[in-house]
């Protein structure tokens, strides 16, 4: 039977990639408002209380409130903002690390941040398995397209072209570190150091282990293989065991809603690099709000996914 989806934000970065991987979909109507509509609370609420799945690309504000507008017991919720990532009454939308059944019987997903889907991909399962401290001062440094910016960043990078590397977040608490550390169990923020490079799409998320200095961390090999592992089967994450020179984003990078995990490791084990690899508006956003309807509807996870 066909599901009727209202994306409420659709004309945002993240809805139109949502709009794009479904708009094709013979499981899925899409309720579209027209644009007199579009910000009239009033015909908001109809279709917000009338559609099957609600998919929320709004800010946070708009998307609480939106949220409140909601009254139907039927109506499920997928949020892509931070409003709900780490609610308790909401099921964090990493269905590799939550579980895939908690995701599709829940009613309120929130879809996680683009930055923090690498960083908990990677710690989640080995500080979970005790392979890596939960108490440990972790750092972050992660490289994003500039599409992650959404219209305004968009614009400003396509008016100056000499930008090739914007940090931001310089007074640190970005607004993923919550979830980072929640997600992850630890028992203190993360440092996170993002930044902007001159890339539409794409993005590279490292955590660096000084494992010598680190108490009771296990190797790199016993690392890697606890990916392994905890993503094995998985059709979207995808844990690589090769000796690479390089890892590489590149400005005509297609859309793709996979991820690719590494571990490099220094020559005598006392240092390693987990690496992160991922479309900042696949994986880290539409591709992961998609992959959530689909577990959600019953469907194959992956169906319309570009992996």
């Amino acid at each position: 039977m066909t599901k009727t989806v209202f994306i409420d934000g659709a004309a945002g970065t993240t809805g139109i990639e949502i709009v794009e991987r479904l708009a094709a979909r013979p499981e899925f109507t899409l309720l579209v408002l027209d644009e007199k509509r579009r910000k009239d609370d009033a015909a908001r609420a109809e279709v917000l209380n009338q559609a099957d799945f609600v998919v929320l690309c709004l800010p946070d504000e708009a998307a609480r409130q939106a949220v409140a507008m909601i009254e139907s017991d039927h109506v499920r919720v997928i949020d892509a903002s931070t409003a709900h990532r780490t609610a308790k009454d909401w099921v964090y939308g990493l269905p590799e690390v939550v579980g895939a059944r908690e995701v599709a019987r829940a009613r309120r997903v929130s879809n996680p941040g683009c930055y923090s889907t690498g960083f908990i991909a990677l710690i989640a399962p080995l500080v979970s398995a005790g392979l890596l401290p939960a108490d440990w001062p972790f750092i972050c440094h992660a490289v994003s397209g500039y599409s992650g910016g959404g219209k305004s960043l968009i614009a400003r990078f396509e008016a100056e072209p000499d930008i090739a590397w914007r940090g931001y977040g310089l007074a640190l608490g970005h607004k993923h570190v919550p979830e980072m550390q929640a997600r992850c169990g630890l028992k203190q923020q993360p440092l996170f150091a993002p930044a902007v490079i001159s890339a539409y799409r794409g993005m590279v998320v490292e955590v660096p282990l000084p494992l010598a200095a680190m108490p009771k961390a296990a190797s790199p090999e016993v690392l890697l293989a606890s990916l392994q592992q905890a993503y094995l089967g998985s059709p979207v994450i995808s844990v690589r065991d090769q000796h690479l020179d390089e890892v590489l984003l590149t400005r005509d990078a297609e859309p793709n809603d996979g991820m690719e995990l590494f571990v490099f490791a220094s020559a005598d084990r006392s240092q390693a690099r987990l690496v992160a690899k991922l479309d900042n508006l696949g994986k880290g956003a539409s591709g992961a709000a998609v992959q959530n309807l689909n577990l959600m509807a019953g469907l194959d996870e992956t169906a319309g996914l570009r992996l």
